[in-house]
């Protein structure tokens, strides 16, 4: 599956308020997805010694998607397709290899 056809799947389970012009829910919804995420990963360092279980592999394959649906409905609401921005973020990341600043920090390297 492509990443627009997986967008405008994804588009049509949207159910928000003001779906179309509303960037402020998914941007909250990916903010408490990522936590998620972030909280299981935490919990395999501190009860299982960093080692990620099948069973913690399939829920994090989960909030991943997740986090992935928070994304598309973002792109959506600023009128961005998922294509465009992994594009644009490939090419950001080859300029910054080019010129040996993929380690620095700061968004304008």
């Amino acid at each position: 599956m492509d990443l627009n056809t997986y967008q405008q799947g994804a588009r049509r389970t949207a159910k928000y308020p003001d779906v179309g012009s509303n960037p402020i829910y998914p941007t909250l919804g990916l903010c408490g997805e990522s936590g998620e995420v972030a909280d299981k990963v935490k919990k395999v360092l501190r009860d299982s010694g960093g080692v990620f279980s099948p069973e913690v592999r399939e829920a994090l394959k989960l909030e991943l998607g997740d986090v992935l649906w928070y994304v598309a409905q973002l792109a959506s609401e600023l009128g961005f397709e998922l294509e465009e921005i992994g594009a644009a973020n490939l090419a950001k990341l080859a300029s910054r290899a080019a010129r040996n600043v993929i380690a620095g920090s700061g968004d304008q390297r």
